[in-house]
């Protein structure tokens, strides 16, 4: 998986671990192999005879998920069109060496154009909505991608990515000043935020249930805790954590919640909650993006409470 590696600077590390509890018949049509891409746990599945329909790949695909709770990716040699359509369709990662990878628990999906040139689209990668919400948070004027590199600690490579993915999505403009980069908009900051919410990503890819004796260290506020912070939300029953590891907690966590006297949700972002965050809560935006599929009244109305706060409070600093 160089492929990853040098076109998205994935780290791909293989694992020895076998994957139990699969039925026959799915190892008789997949080589199944666990790795990690940047720490996420992933199941690759490496088809071992031609293709089948994507309906039968959607149920075997679940089946796995249900017995080791991993995001699978299949790794087929080729597809065509419409069984990328498909897979599109039904969410399922996929990567195609050297030409095509999906990978929506990531925020990536980059596939080869006719001509050869690479091309990032649907949702942004964890660096470019970090550069995005810093952006934002910044009041949508001029800013430096140095500046912004150093702020949020991303590597020029990185930050040089990010800010062409926000182009290409039309989100932002980009323009060479000398040596610098300057990125800038003429939108304002709601019409920014509302303008990407399409390409937007749910910074949770996974939450767990650890035992509150075990939080050794300060994490910040997440959830509904960090909502009931910033609004009249009334507190949660348990407390809510981010981290952008929960490797050490994975022998002693629980998938679900088994008791609120003793166990609190720690939150796995895909990045690290402290770059935009300004006190002992997540930040405000990052956090609206997480709840945006809570269906509650109370916590939309919070939410919306919670944004028009952010609005404010830009508005402020710039004036």
């Amino acid at each position: 998986m160089g492929y990853l590696n040098t076109l998205l600077g994935i780290h791909v590390v293989y694992k020895g671990d076998i994957v139990r509890n699969i039925p026959n018949f799915i190892h008789a049509r997949y080589k199944l192999q666990k790795a990690t891409l940047d720490g996420n746990e992933v199941i690759f599945l490496f088809p071992k005879t031609e293709l089948e329909p994507v309906s039968a790949i959607k149920k075997h695909i679940e089946r796995i998920q249900k017995e080791e709770n991993l995001h699978v990716i299949l790794v087929p040699k080729k597809l065509t069109y419409r069984q990328k359509e498909y897979l599109l369709r039904d969410r399922i990662p996929f990567i195609v060496e050297e030409k095509q990878i999906y990978l929506p628990f990531m925020g990536t999906y980059l596939q080869e154009r006719s001509d050869g040139e690479k091309q990032m689209t649907d949702v942004m990668l964890p660096s470019a909505q970090l550069l995005f919400l810093y952006y934002i948070y910044n009041g949508c004027g001029e800013l430096l991608t140095s500046e912004a590199a150093k702020a949020l600690e991303l590597t020029p490579t990185s930050i040089s990515r990010a800010s062409i993915q926000l182009e290409g999505m039309g989100l932002i403009k980009t323009e060479k000043r000398g040596v610098q980069k300057v990125v800038f908009s003429d939108k304002t900051v709601q019409e920014l935020f509302t303008e990407g919410q399409k390409h937007l990503a749910n910074p949770v890819k996974r939450r767990v249930y650890v035992p509150k004796s075990e939080i050794k260290e300060r994490l910040l506020f997440s959830g509904y805790s960090a909502l009931s912070n910033y609004s009249m939300l009334n507190p949660s029953d348990i407390d809510f954590y981010a981290t952008d590891s929960i490797a050490r907690w994975e022998k002693i966590a629980s998938k679900k919640l088994l008791n609120k006297d003793e166990q609190c949700a720690v939150e796995f972002w895909s990045y690290n909650p402290r770059k935009l965050s300004k006190d002992e809560n997540v930040d405000r935006l990052s956090l609206a993006l997480s709840l945006r599929e809570d269906k509650d009244e109370r916590v939309e109305e919070a939410v919306q409470e919670m944004l028009e706060q952010v609005w404010r409070d830009i508005d402020d600093k710039r004036n």
